[in-house]
């Protein structure tokens, strides 16, 4: 039995993709620490992201851009980003187990398990995979537009976000489809 677990990061913020990772660990080369990847500092999610990708049998991640996320509404982008991670695993897991309660369209076997992140060791890792991968691409963005400090809110809808888009309006990495950006576009206007 080879479970892949899949979990994601970013659904609530009001910026930058929301991300998804696959992951499928090898029975014979345990991890020690795998939590729900809230519940973890920063520190200890880097060191066990590293220590998951060197273990697992497989690992993927995958995202949905702004622009998908404003097409298809935040809760089908963000399907769309796990059934791209189990899609870009190097082997096939025998079941798919989804933290949450919705499950993508899968052509395999698969399971939504709601607390999975924290119960799941094969999820637990994903979790820090998808929180980790978009973290980095939270920085990333914050060095095109620092004037919106993601590289401390991660894009979230903070009192110091939300006063930077009224400041600042909305930048292409803001998701239009979010009230607050809505808001902000419409007082550019």
């Amino acid at each position: 039995m080879r479970p892949c677990g899949v979990d994601e990061a970013g659904r609530g913020p009001l910026a930058g993709p929301v991300c998804a990772a696959a992951v499928i660990l090898d029975p014979a080369r345990p991890i020690a620490g795998l939590a729900d990847s809230k519940k973890l500092s920063e520190k200890k999610r880097e060191r066990l992201a590293v220590e998951i990708k060197a273990k697992s049998l497989a690992w993927a991640i995958a995202y949905a851009t702004v622009e998908e996320i404003d097409a298809i509404n935040i809760l089908q982008a963000t399907l769309l980003a796990m059934q791209r991670a189990v899609a870009a695993l190097s082997s096939l897991p025998t079941e798919i187990l989804v933290d949450g309660n919705r499950l993508p369209a899968f052509d395999l076997p698969a399971r939504a398990i709601v607390g999975g992140d924290a119960t799941v060791a094969a999820i637990s890792a994903a979790s820090i995979l998808a929180k980790t991968a978009r973290d980095a691409e939270m920085l990333r963005l914050h060095l095109t537009a620092p004037q919106y400090g993601l590289d401390r809110h991660k894009g979230y809808g903070t009192a110091a976000h939300l006063d930077a888009l009224r400041r600042h309006g909305a930048a292409a990495f803001h998701r239009r489809s979010f009230a607050p950006v809505r808001e902000a576009l419409a007082r550019a206007d």
